[in-house]
């Protein structure tokens, strides 16, 4: 069973939205899971299942920085899983904010992206092995 069951993300147009999240969480593994005139979702077995949210009227668009959400990281595989995930996000329309690279400052393995959909929601790709996989 995940830790976390579900995660929710809110965003401006949902059509848009799907065209952002869907080819990176099926890239990642995810099916499309149910839907209505207010929500997609997505599932990957007893992974967190992910759902976009159409917003609300009086919802102001995020920005990162602010108090709330920072960022989703996924980790990957490897570095190349890394660039191609940041390229798939890239396809899909998504924003680089940082283009892969090594993260020293976070450790002598740490390599990742960050990419920004329409509404400012940010995510990481990261690859960090164990020491001794390295």
């Amino acid at each position: 069973m995940a830790l976390l069951d579900h995660l929710g993300i809110t965003v401006a147009d949902l059509e848009r939205g799907r065209a952002q999240y869907h080819p990176i969480l099926t890239a990642l593994g995810y099916q499309s899971g149910g839907e209505d005139d207010h929500s997609i979702s997505w599932h990957n077995g007893d992974e967190t299942e992910m759902i976009l949210y159409m917003w609300d009227e009086d919802s102001a668009p995020h920005r990162h920085g602010r108090v709330g959400w920072q960022h989703l990281a996924w980790a990957m595989n490897s570095r190349d899983e890394v660039d191609r995930l940041h390229a798939v996000a890239l396809d899909a329309g998504w924003t680089a904010v940082r283009e892969p690279k090594e993260y020293p400052r976070y450790s002598d393995r740490y390599y990742a992206s960050f990419v920004e959909d329409e509404d400012g929601i940010r995510i990481e790709f990261m690859y960090n092995p164990p020491r001794d996989s390295a």
